[in-house]
């Protein structure tokens, strides 16, 4: 089997780990614009790895403004084979308090407005979300995290950039929602239409604004937090790449598109299928 080639979608300093070497920041080109940023790519051990600023580095881009498509294509391009994102979330049970991580498995997507696919009119694809994350990928993370970890979890993805309303939160913990953020969608399905496994470690800042009787989440609480948490998610990404075995078994991720492109190969659109060349260059035979 290929090696592995990590792509590390997250916080601005998250690419500050300890052991990455040859590391260089990488500019990359993609037809869906520019990515958040260029791409620290290096390798602990033998496993490659590319950290992509999600904000930018300075956390400069807004939520909503994010360009996720170019992200994941860019991640593609550099070779990348699987995705772990590590992001800041919001807790919905009281059971998950600031400090805590949690493998997210299921998302409920409550944004709108934002691109949510690589294909379209001239190329129209349905790839699976029922099972939207990796399970091998996320196994792993839970391992590296370690002990008082959560194992599952469902991530309420909202538009922001604006918090929740207490009616909001409160109308969520009754979805069975677990964790609230703002940045999972689209880039989980886009990963999935790119034939990338993916997996997201939630970091909690935050109660959200559920709790009676307590003031609503604000931004100084979150950063607080944030910072508390960095160092225990550098460490564990580094866990993470130094146990993943020598060899990358496949996934059935890996060939999604074979089952997911309905548009038949005469009736394509050139143009959008030039753009596809790094996501879906395999299941339409551009390679």
């Amino acid at each position: 089997m290929a090696g592995w080639h990590i792509g590390i979608i997250g916080g601005s300093g998250l690419y500050d780990v300890e052991g990455v070497e040859d590391g260089r920041w990488v500019e990359v080109t993609t037809p869906w614009g520019a990515p958040s940023d260029a791409i620290f790519s290096g390798r602990i051990g033998e496993v490659a790895v590319s950290f992509l600023p999600r904000h930018g580095r300075g956390h400069r881009i807004s939520p909503e403004a994010i360009n996720a498509r170019a992200n994941i294509d860019a991640l593609k391009r550099l070779g990348v084979t699987d995705v772990l994102a590590v992001s800041s979330v919001g807790s919905l049970v009281e059971a998950r308090p600031p400090g805590s991580f949690t493998i997210v498995d299921q998302f409920i997507d409550r944004t709108k407005g934002r691109t949510s696919s690589f294909f379209g009119t001239g190329c129209v694809a349905h790839v699976s979300m029922a099972d939207p994350v990796c399970p091998r990928l996320s196994d792993y993370a839970a391992a590296a995290v370690g002990a008082g970890v959560d194992r599952r979890g469902t991530y309420l993805a909202m538009e922001g950039p604006q918090f929740s309303s207490r009616a909001e939160s409160v109308l969520y913990r009754q979805w069975g929602c677990d964790v609230i953020g703002m940045t999972a969608m689209p880039e989980a399905k886009l990963a999935r239409e790119a034939e990338l496994p993916y997996a997201l470690v939630g970091m909690v800042t935050d109660y959200d604004c559920w709790r009676e009787g307590e003031a609503a989440v604000d931004v100084a609480q979150v950063m607080a937090q944030v910072s508390a948490n960095a160092a225990k998610a550098r460490a564990m990404v580094v866990r993470l790449l130094r146990a993943l075995p020598k060899a990358r078994p496949a996934s059935p991720i890996d060939t999604c598109l074979d089952s997911a492109i309905i548009t038949a190969k005469g009736a394509r659109d050139p143009a959008l299928v030039a753009k596809l060349d790094a996501v879906a260059w395999r299941a339409l035979g551009l390679g």
